[in-house]
């Protein structure tokens, strides 16, 4: 401590209050806009159109994940830098526990999305039998296993971090030098090489197909005499592909700077370190979370631009559940009109044919 001077003990205030600042208005509102979306995404990927489609149950897995996220690891984070509760000093156990669920969730989240573009990249290939997999029945199989498979993989997080030095961090020395570089390549640089990898897979595939509609695997059978038609299914398939690969192109932006912050953190682990230097440290650490989280709380407005589909839901369930009006169709050439849930339709039918 005899080594700070004046200088450094001012910039460290001024670090602190900057950090405080941001954290409570800037995480805050990234925490809002992330639950109201991650909830409203659930409750649109509920609907008919998308129930079954594989790809729509990844985005929906990826969003229950973003709102465990939100509510644990990013209130947690609000609570540390925004309102000083340093909840990780006081039990080893929650250190150790805020950090598992941080990365299992975060790994649950992210690999979800790439899962989707798997499935993307397999339901634009010309090969009907490789097109198989891509099946609801397959997208709830691929989800447990991720869920498993982190859930494994991160034990190593309760192994490896502790309480020091004011803070929860991985055990210096050897094994914190393998952590450091293991999440550098996990959590930063392998997500964002498999979702560059398959979504310019899918995006050629798609336009392979943009002259030619790849056939069915299997035909139903007729209704009415009319076969079913598949353009409304082509047609939800390609807002789907649009959904991922924009958000593909957010999470590659928006996910870089956290990865790159924790390579240089490996690098100087044994350079030795102001006080000052250290508190800037931390300070930029923090920063580099929020591109992160945004990019997780993007996703509810990415799918409402990418997708009229997404959109025509979100406002159906908006009319039928808060405006509680129904969609009546009343003809077949007529338009969908929407009528106040307490008439009666029939009253009208019957004005139609006086």
């Amino acid at each position: 401590m005899s080594n700070i001077t004046i200088v450094d003990v001012q910039l460290i205030d001024s670090i602190n209050v900057l950090n405080k600042n941001i954290t409570l208005y800037v995480f805050g509102l990234i925490w809002i806009a992330g639950n109201i979306g991650s909830i409203l995404t659930c409750i649109v990927f509920r609907r008919p159109p998308f129930r079954k489609s594989p790809c729509a149950i990844y985005f929906f897995a990826s969003s229950c994940s973003q709102l465990l996220l939100y509510n644990f690891a990013l209130l947690n984070r609000i609570l540390q830098y925004g309102f000083n509760e340093q909840i990780v000093q006081m039990n080893l156990w929650f250190c150790k526990m805020r950090f598992y669920l941080l990365y299992l969730l975060m790994a649950n989240a992210r690999y979800n999305i790439i899962l989707a573009s798997v499935d993307r990249y397999i339901a634009s290939s010309r090969d009907a039998l490789r097109r198989q997999w891509s099946s609801s029945k397959t997208a709830f199989r691929a989800i447990v296993g991720n869920a498993l498979f982190w859930a494994i993989v991160y034990i190593q997080v309760i192994v490896f971090y502790e309480t020091a030095n004011n803070g929860c961090k991985p055990r210096p020395g050897t094994s914190g030098v393998y952590f450091s570089i293991y999440i550098t390549i996990d959590n930063g640089i392998l997500p964002l090489l498999l979702m560059l990898i398959f979504g310019l897979l899918t995006a050629k595939n798609v336009r392979r197909m943009g002259s030619r509609r790849v056939e069915p695997i299997t035909r139903n059978a007729h209704a009415g005499g009319q076969p079913i038609r598949v353009k409304e299914i082509s047609r939800k398939d390609r807002q789907l592909q649009k959904m991922l690969i924009n958000q593909i192109i957010v999470s590659l932006f928006l996910n870089i700077p956290n990865p790159c912050f924790l390579i240089y953190e490996t690098i100087t682990t044994n350079t030795y370190k102001s006080a000052a230097r250290l508190q800037m440290e931390a300070f930029v650490s923090n920063m580099t979370y929020i591109p992160l989280y945004l990019g997780f709380a993007l996703t509810f407005s990415n799918f409402m631009i990418s997708s009229t589909m997404f959109r025509r839901e979100f406002f159906t369930i908006i009319q039928t559940k808060i405006l509680q009006r129904v969609p009546v169709r009343l003809a077949r050439n007529d338009p969908i009109t929407v009528r106040n849930g307490t008439e009666n339709v029939v009253d009208h039918l019957s004005d139609k044919h006086r």
